[in-house]
């Protein structure tokens, strides 16, 4: 026969074992959520990377196209120094239809287009928002699961007791309309 002492000691253990399974799955996607936003910085960076070599070779062909040179440059720039990732996105967006933009001035420059470097660029800049695109994918599915953890009972009330806090989603749907149509010949 069970004492209640024991009882509430069955009851107790139990609890804090629900609590410890519980503040572990928080850890494990709160770390799912850094590791996306980590594969989504880097892929910013290898894209910010191949700016430069983009703006020089559009540069080498059509200097009527300052403004476009400038403004990319300048939204990397930006984008760079921004920590506010709804923010960073919006400017990430503006750099993806510029980099667009600076792609399709090939299409004027037949000698541009054949550029072998150029045609290089273009590849990479290609494999790049392809991997963009599937970091910001994974990373938004790790803050559904993290978000959907923390307003879920009973796993709010061990979130709200160790400070877990609900991560923000890169806008990936507004991003995938802006990715460039990089065409190879």
């Amino acid at each position: 026969m069970m004492t209640p002492l024991m009882t509430i000691l069955i009851v107790g253990a139990a609890l804090a074992l629900a609590a410890i399974v519980i503040f572990n799955r928080l850890v494990r996607d709160r770390n799912h959520v850094r590791a996306g936003w980590s594969d989504i910085d880097v892929q910013l960076q290898r894209r910010h990377d191949l700016i430069p070599q983009l703006v020089e070779a559009v540069r080498a062909y059509a200097d009527y196209e300052r403004a476009t040179l400038t403004a990319v440059t300048e939204l990397r720039l930006q984008s760079d120094q921004t920590k506010n990732l709804a923010q960073k996105a919006r400017i990430e967006k503006q750099l993806s239809i510029g980099v667009d933009r600076l792609l399709a001035v090939a299409e004027d420059y037949p000698d541009l287009k054949a550029n072998r470097s150029f045609l290089d660029l273009q590849k990479e800049l290609s494999d790049t928002e392809d991997k963009l695109q599937y970091a910001r994918r994974f990373y938004n599915g790790a803050v559904r699961s993290l978000n959907t953890r923390i307003e879920s009972f009973p796993d709010l009330v061990i979130a709200r007791m160790f400070g877990f806090t609900q991560a923000e989603f890169f806008d990936a749907e507004d991003e995938a309309a802006s990715v460039p149509k990089v065409e190879m010949n």
